[in-house]
């Protein structure tokens, strides 16, 4: 019977459309590529924003900032996006619910819009607020899409194409980092003029992805399990899928629809405290806060000041800036590519350990680049090897965890947990980074060194490989676990002659 229930699951496949590969594509455009531009885009005009904040307050009290005080405003610039992102990061539980993981997508957009011209004339208003408040707006946005875009490919997609289309989200980060970084030249809009524009082009994305997203279903697992449509489910099916047999993948739903029939959409802290599940939030807990805490948003934000201190001429930082932008595209193409062949673990666990590695090696270049000038060089590298290690697995591999690891009743509110752990961990990291590096200098790559090995060391002692399995499978390897941890505890509280010790006890 196992046998059977087994080839029966490996039946339900299906090949790359052009509807499932477009509808990946206009979402990762409209949305995820939007995280990753506004990630990097206050990097290149950092100076022109400070002085602009410095001119402001000086018009409107006749006294300038100190060099402290425009730092602070500078990092509270960069760290409100992620507080944003923590806000959109709680919704995301109720809006998918609601409106769908389409529909979510696409009303989110009014969000962008409005960030979009409150940044775009901000300096004509004479209004920091308004880059602030922008900066805020955005990062609701991308705490929406972060989650959802995911998810959304993750339902739609066949088991054995679900890895590949997980990571196209995460190749489009790191192609958004890439188009900040190549826009934010001089000679294109790195000019003082000019970086108002660059921080309001995030509108030109989102409305291509208004025009056409709609025009795609919606979720086929959303339909059938949460909506009961199974008329709207075969149709979005039928538009997702080419030349294979529906009626098998809408049985593989239904039995997960069955098993979740007592059981309605689950809170946040009905997830927490559903001891069926604890591996499975622990591990979405690691795996996002591992993402943020390993470092890479202090590379994003302040890749020109990290250069600058690797003694990087000026005048070639930018262009150095740029060539790492293109390195985690190719590396983000490469996870992409491989993820089907080699699976999420290896991704994982390899990503994380290389970024361990650069730690440490960025420490010790920045230490002795002053007796030894070729050290620069290495710095730059260990930078590189960074962010390719980080594109790579660690980039998307836990956002497409956090669909695969879970059913559906428990899956908004994982996502919820997940993206809130992660936009603190962000939030941490982009507020505390500039005064960590004053303070500690070189050694406070260290920190981020053994975050990354002990994430790595997780994944591979406690995530089991997802590739290629139904969501009933996943839960399933999960369950075993708890049961194998759960008879190990057992054991430990028997003595040694094989009988509990508290019943030893109460015989005495």
């Amino acid at each position: 019977m196992a046998e059977e229930v087994l080839l029966s699951s490996e039946k339900i496949s299906g090949h790359l459309t052009w509807s499932l590969l477009v509808v990946a594509l206009l979402a990762s455009f409209g949305s995820s590529m939007l995280y990753g531009y506004n990630l990097a885009v206050v990097n290149s005009p950092a100076d022109y924003i400070k002085d602009f904040y410095n001119r402001t307050v000086v018009s409107r009290n006749g006294t300038a900032l100190d060099e402290e005080a425009v730092t602070l405003m500078y990092s509270l610039t960069v760290s409100v996006f992620a507080v944003g992102g923590l806000v959109g990061s709680f919704m995301v539980a109720t809006l998918v619910t609601r409106f769908g993981r389409k529909g979510t997508l696409v009303n989110s957009t009014v969000l962008v819009f409005i960030a979009g011209g409150l940044m775009g004339f901000s300096r004509a208003c004479c209004s920091p607020e308004m880059v602030i408040i922008g900066r805020f707006i955005t990062g609701i946005h991308s705490g929406l899409s972060l989650s959802v875009v995911p998810m959304y490919l993750g339902e739609i997609a066949p088991k054995n194409l679900r890895g590949f289309l997980g990571l196209i989200p995460s190749i489009f980060i790191c192609v958004g980092v890439f188009c900040a970084q190549v826009l934010g030249l001089h000679e294109l809009l790195g000019k003082e003029e000019h970086w108002p524009l660059l921080l309001s082009l995030v509108v030109g994305p989102t409305f291509v992805q208004l025009m056409l997203l709609p025009w795609f279903p919606e979720s086929p697992r959303y339909l059938l399990i949460e909506k009961h449509n199974v008329h709207a489910t075969i149709e979005a099916l039928q538009w997702y899928r080419a030349k294979c047999n529906i009626q098998l993948e809408i049985e593989e739903m239904q039995e997960e629809q069955r098993s979740l029939k007592s059981v309605n959409t689950v809170s946040v802290l009905e997830l927490l405290m559903d001891r069926t599940v604890r591996w499975q939030v622990i591990s979405i807990a690691v795996v996002n806060m591992g993402m943020q805490l390993s470092g890479i948003d202090a590379i994003w934000f302040y890749t020109n000041t990290i250069f600058e201190n690797a003694g990087i001429p000026p005048p070639q930082i930018q262009y150095t800036t740029v060539g790492t932008g293109a390195i985690e595209v190719i590396a983000g193409l490469v996870g992409g590519f491989t993820i089907e062949r080699l699976g999420r673990r290896p991704l994982m666990v390899g990503g994380f350990s290389f970024m361990g590695l650069c730690c440490a090696g960025i420490t010790l270049s920045l230490i002795l680049q002053t007796h030894v000038p070729f050290m620069r060089y290495i710095s730059v590298g260990c930078v590189i090897g960074i962010i390719a290690g980080f594109c790579i697995g660690p980039a998307g591999v836990p956002f497409l965890m956090t669909a695969e690891l879970f059913k559906q009743s428990h899956r908004p509110a994982a996502y919820t947990v997940a993206g809130s752990l992660n936009w603190i961990s962000n939030f941490t990291v982009g507020f505390v980074f500039p005064f960590l590096q004053m303070s500690a200098g070189a050694f406070c790559y260290l920190v981020f060194c053994g975050i990354c090995v002990a994430v790595a060391a997780y994944v591979y002692l406690i995530i089991p490989e997802t590739k290629n399995k139904t969501f009933m499978e996943i839960s399933e390897l999960f369950n075993t676990k708890e049961s194998a941890i759960n008879s190990q505890l057992k054991m430990a509280k028997m003595n040694g002659y094989g009988t509990l010790e508290n019943c030893t006890s109460a015989e005495k």
